[in-house]
């Protein structure tokens, strides 16, 4: 297998702005890996001594509540970053990483990472912008919480689009998932989520095709409030 190119790593936009010195810092001793829909890839309670970037496939970041029930913290698409948060304040991982289709992963240790981020001011900031951005996505998820079935549910449907494109897109393809999963993004149970699943396709808000979902008409979540204006 060809190993992971500074090149490879500067374009990704996390990585845009830094040098090939830099890169090749980051890249000191990584370790490239492929893994399967279900599979867990990051353990809650591990030590963090590794930050991974998500070459491919998505997957999500879950936790669970005191009672057992599955909560997911965030969905995690191609380029995205993560495991920096454990990196940071040395403490175990908060949450699992667990891969919703097949992924391929690269991981990096942390002690470059950190040196990068004090002696990269551009850096550093572009680490708070990305946390900025997942703050700014679980926000909008919790407002929502007590929200009709179907407002979670086209707000569930356009963030794993959105994951699911390097355009940020709310209209690109889901891939295959389980009605679960979709109920679990959504904070429903797999049976509300197959009902309202069924009254978006007969509306035409949204389209199967091979398994793959699609938001045809995104005029319902601007009308919820879910997009801007325009969108």
């Amino acid at each position: 297998m060809a190993v992971f190119s500074v090149q490879q790593l500067q374009a990704v936009q996390f990585f845009s702005a830094l040098t090939t010195d830099d890169c090749e810092q980051l890249l000191d001793r990584h370790l490239e890996s492929s893994h399967g829909a279900d599979q867990v890839f990051v353990m809650e309670q591990d030590w963090g001594e590794s930050v991974f970037l998500l070459c491919s496939g998505m997957a999500k970041v879950r936790s669970y509540t005191a009672d057992g029930d599955e909560v997911v913290m965030s969905v995690l698409g191609e380029g995205d970053l993560f495991g920096e948060m454990a990196v940071l304040d040395a403490a175990p991982r908060s949450a699992d990483v667990v891969a919703l289709t097949p992924v391929k992963l690269l991981k990096m240790r942390a002690s470059p990472f950190v040196t990068l981020l004090r002696k990269e001011v551009g850096f550093a900031i572009a680490l708070a912008q990305l946390e900025a951005s997942r703050l700014r996505d679980l926000n909008q998820r919790f407002a929502i919480q007590t929200s009709d079935a179907t407002t979670r549910l086209l707000n569930a449907l356009a963030y794993l689009a959105r994951k699911s494109s390097s355009a940020d897109d709310p209209k690109v393809a889901i891939p295959p998932l389980a009605q679960r999963e979709l109920g679990l993004m959504a904070g429903l149970s797999r049976e509300t989520a197959s009902r309202t699943l069924s009254k978006l396709r007969s509306r035409g808000t949204l389209e199967e095709v091979e398994g793959c979902l699609r938001l045809v008409d995104l005029q319902p979540l601007v009308k919820r409030g879910l997009l801007p204006l325009g969108a």
